[in-house]
């Protein structure tokens, strides 16, 4: 796990300069990178983006849920 947070501080880098005050951003910026981060293939996760990855982990979730009336 600890090289997978070394490669995303680095990507974040691209976008923020180490010791950057996040707070001269504005939201729509702070998540406009998130969300460029989230499409980005990981070869972590098989090339597939954090986002499928995560897309398919909620999927499978709820097809264990059962249902309740």
């Amino acid at each position: 796990q600890r090289p997978t947070n070394e490669n995303t501080n680095g990507l974040l880098r691209q976008y923020f300069p180490k010791g950057t005050d996040l707070s001269g951003y504005s939201q729509r910026r702070l998540t406009q990178v998130a969300e460029e981060l989230n499409n980005r293939p990981r070869k972590s996760l098989g090339f597939r983006t954090p986002a499928e990855v995560m897309t398919q982990q909620v999927r499978e979730l709820h097809a264990g849920v059962a249902l309740q009336t």
